[in-house]
């Protein structure tokens, strides 16, 4: 409840103080003025940063990768767009710190550290899944070798009407 409260309140409090504080000082266009160009700037550079997180989550699939770590980029990128179109110098501030992919990457490797993304599976039933990381993934006794192959089940019909099921593999080296 505490969080709510800051969040709603006392920022946007903070905000206005800080805004009046500047138009006090530079004057009320110039600050106007300010903070509309922190907005387009930085939705300029948001749609940078966009495109380059969704191409290099592209990449990852096309690999066969789970793009843990482009999802959570472009939910923080998502929420630096929010920011950054917020007037106010502080959340202006904390837009750029998402924008930027030297800060913004450890943010998110340390979401997914937090076990809140993972391998791509169903849940339950319908058409939910749940997300854990990469980090997570099961060991398996295998050496990482993966075979390639077909299975088909044939049945086959013996002398006297009994039926065999012929079961073949095949594997590829």
């Amino acid at each position: 409840m505490k969080f709510f409260l800051i969040i709603f309140i006392f920022i946007p409090l903070t905000e206005m103080v800080l805004l009046f504080g500047v138009a006090d000082r530079i004057g009320g266009l110039i600050t106007l003025g300010l903070v509309v160009l922190t907005a387009v700037i930085g939705l300029a550079i948001l749609k940078r940063q966009g495109l380059s997180t969704i191409m290099r989550a592209n990449q990852r699939l096309q690999s066969g990768e789970l793009p843990a770590q482009e999802i959570i980029e472009g939910m923080l990128l998502a929420g630096a767009g929010a920011l950054l179109l917020t007037p106010g110098f502080i959340t202006d501030t904390l837009g750029f710190v998402l924008l930027t992919g030297p800060l913004r990457r450890p943010i998110a490797q340390h979401i997914i550290g937090m076990n809140i993304v993972s391998t791509l599976g169903p849940m339950g039933g319908g058409n939910s899944f749940s997300f854990r990381s990469s980090s997570t993934r099961p060991h398996t006794a295998h050496s990482g070798k993966i075979y390639e192959g077909q299975y088909s089940e044939e049945e086959q019909t013996l002398s006297g009407g009994e039926s065999n099921k012929n079961h073949s593999k095949d594997q590829l080296p």
